[in-house]
């Protein structure tokens, strides 16, 4: 169902039984099943042009991405995000820092008070 949905939306929609001759063209360990792993073989075989006419070679053609007039405008974007993210986190990190520091703080002047509480205490005994 996955492949039947990508290919549809790739705009190269698939027969039942197009889609079983796809997945048989790369089925490695003969589960009738794509695998992360026979997934990636499809563009393997089709940059070694190893690939019938069929399905596999449309989904190769079709999610092909040519760098030289695409660019890496993504790859910018997914790098500058994660930058982004690991600021976020790392001031995240900061404020929580500074606010134990303020905990401990608090807690060592409670101690001081109550030390000389129990000083004054004790003069009045």
């Amino acid at each position: 169902m996955e492949l039947k949905l990508m290919m549809e939306k790739l705009g190269a929609p698939q027969t039942h039984l197009g889609l079983k001759n796809m997945i048989k063209e790369v089925d490695e360990d003969l589960d009738s099943k794509l695998s992360f792993r026979e997934f990636l073989l499809i563009f393997r075989k089709a940059a070694a042009g190893e690939l019938q006419e069929s399905g596999l070679h449309v989904l190769a053609r079709l999610s092909e991405i040519d760098v030289s007039t695409e660019g890496v405008k993504g790859a910018k974007s997914f790098f500058e995000a994660k930058v982004q993210a690991i600021n976020v986190s790392s001031r995240f990190e900061e404020e929580i820092k500074a606010e134990q520091e303020e905990r401990k703080k608090q807690a060592e002047e409670m101690k001081q008070r109550k030390a000389a509480f129990k000083e004054l205490q004790s003069t009045f005994k």
